[in-house]
């Protein structure tokens, strides 16, 4: 069994373990938003060739804050315990930017799902993070033919 990419990256750079509750929520939501915007522009790639502008158009649909605080919302209460102390220290960070074109608060509940993200992606929980993004897109497909 191939080992996971998280792993081999680490052994390769030799970088050493560390407790992910030391992380700050907003290292967390850095990592988070980089990893959430790879797996949507990966979807969307995967729907088949299309001109780079509306690749990008949709994925910026899917990854700004408002449509990443509306998932927040959905997910909220299927979190597990963990999960949901990582969204809380992410969304009450104290952050010295904001979206453009969101509230604070979409802004801030989106940076507890950004950390969320980071979090299970640091951690290794995959899967996890797959079904928490696959269960935030059903929410509101982004058109009639159910493609997001």
């Amino acid at each position: 069994m191939e080992e996971s990419l998280i792993t081999y990256l680490k052994e390769q750079f030799e970088v050493s373990e560390i407790d992910l509750r030391t992380y700050s929520p907003l290292t967390l939501a850095y990592i988070g938003d980089a990893i959430y915007d790879l797996m949507i522009r990966t979807l969307l790639v995967d729907e088949g060739n299309m001109q780079v502008n509306k690749l990008h158009k949709r994925a910026s649909s899917l990854v700004k804050a408002e449509k990443q605080s509306a998932m927040s919302a959905v997910l909220e209460p299927v979190f597990t315990q963990e999960e949901l102390t990582v969204w809380k220290r992410g969304r009450n960070a104290k952050s010295f930017t904001s979206a453009k074109n969101a509230s604070i608060a979409d802004y801030r509940r989106a940076t507890g799902f950004e950390a969320v993200m980071g979090y299970l992606y640091l951690k290794g929980s995959y899967h996890r993070m797959i079904d928490l993004i696959k269960l935030g897109l059903q929410t509101g497909k982004e058109d009639e033919n159910g493609k997001y």
